[in-house]
């Protein structure tokens, strides 16, 4: 079962991610992110390898894809905000992006 996470991992962990493009939501104390790939079967083919993680660490993003555009949102519902799941998660989509 994922924790809440820390005020201290949020200052050490979470400012990385903010650096790499995601926002806070502090409302729904989740991350965001869009991803843009230069057309729907690149989009498609990450949404393809996130979601073996995804399955494989049991942490199922909220995501929305429109053409070459991947929106993501990673909270914890157990948890009722972010855990080291999600920032697990969205260090994994970063790469899988990237490459």
């Amino acid at each position: 079962m994922s924790e809440h996470l820390s005020e201290t991992a949020r200052k050490t962990t979470l400012t990385p991610l903010l650096e790499n493009g995601w926002t806070l939501d502090e409302e729904r104390d989740a991350i965001f992110k869009e991803f843009k790939f230069a057309n729907f079967v690149e989009a498609f083919g990450f949404m393809t390898r996130a979601a073996i993680w995804a399955e494989k660490w049991n942490h199922h993003p909220e995501w929305f894809n429109v053409y070459n555009k991947v929106n993501v949102v990673l909270t914890t519902h157990d948890v009722d905000g972010l855990s080291a799941l999600d920032l697990k998660l969205a260090r994994k989509m970063d790469g899988l992006a990237e490459g």
